[in-house]
Protein backbone atom coordinates (compact mmCIF):
# COMPACT_ATOMS: atom_id res chain seq x y z
CA UNK A 1 0.00 0.00 0.00
CA UNK A 2 3.09 2.55 0.85
CA UNK A 3 3.53 2.72 -3.46
CA UNK A 4 0.18 4.72 -3.89
CA UNK A 5 1.64 7.25 -1.27
CA UNK A 6 4.77 7.80 -3.38
CA UNK A 7 3.11 8.21 -6.71
CA UNK A 8 3.86 11.54 -8.07
CA UNK A 9 1.45 14.13 -7.39
CA UNK A 10 0.68 17.11 -9.55
CA UNK A 11 -0.98 18.94 -7.00
CA UNK A 12 -2.56 18.27 -3.71
CA UNK A 13 -6.22 19.11 -5.07
CA UNK A 14 -8.06 17.28 -7.97
CA UNK A 15 -7.78 19.70 -11.07
CA UNK A 16 -11.11 20.70 -12.62
CA UNK A 17 -11.37 18.07 -15.30
CA UNK A 18 -10.47 15.15 -13.26
CA UNK A 19 -13.46 16.35 -10.61
CA UNK A 20 -15.25 16.35 -13.83
CA UNK A 21 -13.88 13.11 -14.79
CA UNK A 22 -15.13 11.54 -11.21
CA UNK A 23 -19.11 12.60 -10.83
CA UNK A 24 -19.61 12.80 -14.44
CA UNK A 25 -21.21 16.14 -13.87
CA UNK A 26 -19.76 19.63 -15.38
CA UNK A 27 -22.03 21.96 -13.49
CA UNK A 28 -21.13 22.68 -9.64
CA UNK A 29 -24.03 21.60 -8.07
CA UNK A 30 -23.92 17.94 -10.14
CA UNK A 31 -20.81 17.41 -9.01
CA UNK A 32 -21.55 18.12 -5.49
CA UNK A 33 -24.45 16.17 -5.28
CA UNK A 34 -22.14 13.13 -6.74
CA UNK A 35 -19.94 13.74 -3.95
CA UNK A 36 -22.96 13.74 -1.40
CA UNK A 37 -24.17 11.35 -2.47
CA UNK A 38 -21.67 9.25 -2.29
CA UNK A 39 -20.09 10.11 0.99
CA UNK A 40 -16.92 12.21 -0.75
CA UNK A 41 -15.32 14.55 1.61
CA UNK A 42 -14.96 18.19 0.52
CA UNK A 43 -14.91 21.18 0.76
CA UNK A 44 -15.69 24.57 -1.36
CA UNK A 45 -14.13 27.37 -2.59
CA UNK A 46 -15.09 30.52 -1.80
CA UNK A 47 -17.21 30.89 -5.34
CA UNK A 48 -19.06 27.45 -4.54
CA UNK A 49 -16.91 25.40 -6.37
CA UNK A 50 -15.74 21.51 -4.71
CA UNK A 51 -12.45 21.10 -3.93
CA UNK A 52 -11.23 17.24 -3.59
CA UNK A 53 -7.73 16.47 -1.96
CA UNK A 54 -5.93 14.07 -4.44
CA UNK A 55 -4.74 11.26 -1.92
CA UNK A 56 -8.33 11.06 -0.84
CA UNK A 57 -9.60 10.41 -3.93
CA UNK A 58 -6.57 8.34 -5.13
CA UNK A 59 -7.58 6.15 -2.29
CA UNK A 60 -11.48 6.33 -2.76
CA UNK A 61 -11.10 5.20 -6.70
CA UNK A 62 -8.79 2.19 -5.07
CA UNK A 63 -12.04 1.08 -2.68
CA UNK A 64 -9.88 2.04 0.45
CA UNK A 65 -12.23 4.63 3.13
CA UNK A 66 -9.66 7.13 4.71
CA UNK A 67 -11.46 6.72 8.13
CA UNK A 68 -11.76 2.95 7.94
CA UNK A 69 -8.04 3.17 7.44
CA UNK A 70 -7.65 5.67 10.42
CA UNK A 71 -9.76 3.70 12.79
CA UNK A 72 -7.39 0.68 12.90
CA UNK A 73 -4.94 2.97 15.15
CA UNK A 74 -1.90 2.56 12.54
CA UNK A 75 0.64 0.11 12.88
CA UNK A 76 2.67 -0.63 16.54
CA UNK A 77 5.30 -2.49 16.91
CA UNK A 78 5.31 -5.68 18.86
CA UNK A 79 7.49 -5.84 21.61
CA UNK A 80 6.78 -9.42 22.70
CA UNK A 81 9.38 -11.00 21.87
CA UNK A 82 12.32 -9.17 23.94
CA UNK A 83 13.07 -9.65 27.02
Amino acid sequence: MTAIFEMPMSSETLLPEELQQITGGGRRADQIAWLEAHGWTFVKTRGGDPVVGRLYARLRLAGITPAALAATGGWVPDFSALR
